[in-house]
């Protein structure tokens, strides 16, 4: 299955040089060899090679030898999730891993070199997680591919970021109506619709006139404005691909109908699922001075940030839109709504992540606890004269 040949040749000078070949045939049936220097070299060599051949687990060693960044290309576009989380990726993966990891053979990246790149990434903790997962699975792949014998990103001497989440600290109401004031007037709608209904900034640039039953008093929230990672924009499902149905508060109501009386709603026709998609055209709400969707970078730099500039708010990721759904989520907690209806509100898929994000905001449940054992254990107090007196309550 494997064998060793002892070889000689003479050097320049005349003086014997003696090597090792190791020769064996792949799973392929392809004649392979390997030289080494030292015969206790070739032994160990010839020995692995035909234990991995006997227990199916033999690795071609030329297969390790592509590049990172050429596997890990490969991967991304074998994937099946959809364009956004494929955009993320890459992009995650040019600026973090490339400039390290890509130009090295997948056969040259060990633990070592996983961990040594970790530490020299400066990004949060959570995002470092995030990264590594993705460079994990890619070599989880390989291996299944045969290209690697193992993923050194799981190796115990690696030592994963852990991914912390931040607690959301929800605006007051009065920064929230600040920010909404600061706002140009076509633009002060965007800020009710997400504070008022929790839809995510895409949702928001995505809705339609039609979506909204003012008599029934609901909001269908049936699509997004998607930027791509191109430029492009492109109609598309909410996150989740999940369409959901959200209470219209008679404020947002009042508001919708008095921003729509002077400014209408914009056909606005964009691709539908990714930027090559089919045109689709709706009525849109919100619009820019010029009729077309809204751009989310644009808005964010020329209409958003200065908002928070004038109602002396600080830039930053925290006060990005998504502060006004997290706003109204704490509206309806602070209310006693439950975790499942407000999930369903929000499009998560899953309520314990509702849970895990918000559950810091839910009113404490001791007072409620006590007002209710003590109504359970109130009975009514019989009088001498046979009459019930006000209830007493029972003691244990």
């Amino acid at each position: 299955m494997a064998s060793i040949e002892r070889r000689t040749r003479e050097d320049d000078s005349g003086k014997e040089i003696v090597s090792y070949r190791v020769r064996w045939r792949d799973p392929d049936g392809r004649q392979r060899a390997k030289t080494f220097r030292l015969k206790r070299d070739a032994e160990r060599h010839r020995d692995n090679v035909a234990a991995d051949l006997v227990r199916g687990q033999y690795i071609d060693p030329d297969a390790g030898k592509v590049t990172f960044e050429k596997y890990a290309a490969g991967w991304l576009e074998a994937q099946t999730f959809d364009m956004t989380s494929r955009d993320i990726q890459g992009r995650a993966l040019r600026r973090h891993v490339y400039p390290v990891l890509g130009g090295k053979q997948m056969r040259q990246i060990k633990p070592s070199t996983v961990q040594s790149w970790l530490r020299g990434l400066s990004i949060s903790e959570s995002y470092q997680h995030d990264v590594l997962g993705v460079v994990s699975a890619i070599f989880t792949a390989a291996v299944d591919d045969e290209v690697v014998r193992s993923n050194p990103c799981k190796a115990g001497s690696v030592r994963a970021p852990r991914r912390t989440s931040r607690k959301v600290v929800p605006w007051s109401v009065e920064r929230v109506h600040a920010v909404r004031d600061a706002l140009p007037e076509r633009y002060r709608i965007v800020a009710t619709l997400a504070a008022g209904l929790g839809l995510r900034q895409g949702e928001v640039f995505g809705l339609s006139v039609d979506d909204v039953d003012f008599l029934g008093g609901e909001v269908h929230v049936r699509r997004q404005v998607r930027q791509f990672s191109t430029g492009g924009l492109a109609f598309r499902l909410p996150k989740s691909k999940a369409e959901r149905t959200v209470p219209l508060p008679s404020s947002v109501r009042d508001a919708l109908a008095a921003h729509l009386a002077v400014l209408p709603a914009q056909r606005v026709v964009l691709p539908w699922g990714t930027p090559d998609g089919s045109p689709s055209g709706f009525d849109l709400i919100v619009t820019s001075k010029s009729g077309d969707a809204l751009v989310r970078n644009e808005f964010n730099r020329r209409v958003w940030v200065p908002a928070l500039k004038g109602a002396e708010a600080r830039p930053s990721r925290e006060n990005g839109m998504h502060a006004l759904r997290h706003y109204y989520a704490s509206a309806l907690l602070d209310a006693g709504e439950n975790i499942r209806a407000l999930s369903e509100y929000l499009g998560h898929t899953d309520p314990g992540f509702t849970l895990r994000t918000y559950t810091h905001l839910m009113p404490s449940s001791g007072e409620r606890a006590r007002r209710a054992i003590d109504a359970a254990l109130r009975v009514p107090a019989v009088s001498t004269e046979g009459g019930a007196n006000e209830s007493s309550q029972v003691s244990a």
